[in-house]
């Protein structure tokens, strides 16, 4: 359990510095807001985009495990069409109770992380080339002896995903969890393996952003997200 809570609060940390007003998020240049520890996406109604939707899965799980989400959770859509929308009703009755629900169920949102964790890896090896899976996998046991390797695990496939899906590529190239275990290079299990993971996930992430269109202009997130990889490779 402690280690669970230790890992919830450094997703907490990583997707918005802590803040219970982080909890509810729509970043600039983006088409959808961010919702929870782990900054879970919803689209609203009119916009079908290419990254993996968690929120409605996360209400789901959290229904299922007795978490009684607030009406406006429950929505299929994003009640927010626009970010200027998003803003003005940023201090609401119903976004401040999200919000409040939110802070008071880390536990529950960690328990759904972990869960969509452990759910990567035989995903990510029936994605894989057969030629690579065993290499996936050995890579994966390494990365999983320590307790920043197990955060690691768990908070990269939520932060950009399994690697799995068609739309989550650039020039054919993705970024998620089995790119990073693939890029990784031959080292032993441990705390090598998670500083080599770090910077695996460092170099796909620079590699999706020189792939990315212009107009997202993903470069701005480049520095944040290279740090966030840097915690991989550190004792918890």
């Amino acid at each position: 359990m402690a280690q669970k809570n230790t890992i919830g609060r450094k997703i907490w940390q990583n997707e918005s510095g802590g803040s219970v007003d982080g909890l509810t998020a729509w970043n600039g240049g983006e088409e959808f807001p961010s919702l929870g520890i782990g900054h879970f996406i919803w689209y609203p109604a009119e916009f079908n985009g290419p990254f993996e939707e968690s929120w409605p899965s996360f209400v789901s799980f959290a229904s299922r495990n007795g978490g009684n989400p607030p009406a406006i959770a429950r929505e299929r859509f994003s009640p927010w069409r626009t970010r200027a929308e998003f803003q003005g009703k940023f201090n609401s009755p119903e976004m401040s109770g999200l919000r409040n629900w939110l802070a008071s169920n880390v536990t529950l949102q960690t328990d759904f992380i972990i869960a969509r964790s452990r759910a990567a890896l035989p995903k990510m090896l029936a994605a894989a080339p057969a030629s690579e899976r065993a290499k996936i996998q050995t890579n994966y046991q390494k990365v999983s002896t320590t307790t920043q390797g197990t955060y690691a695990l768990i908070d990269y496939v939520n932060f950009k995903g399994e690697g799995i899906s068609p739309t989550e590529k650039y020039n054919g190239q993705g970024w998620g969890l089995l790119q990073v275990l693939g890029g990784m290079g031959n080292v032993p299990a441990g705390d090598a393996a998670a500083r080599e993971f770090a910077a695996s996930a460092k170099r796909v992430l620079s590699r999706r952003v020189s792939n990315a269109p212009a107009s997202r202009n993903e470069g701005k997130w480049l520095p944040g997200w290279h740090n966030r990889c840097d915690t991989y490779g550190r004792a918890m």
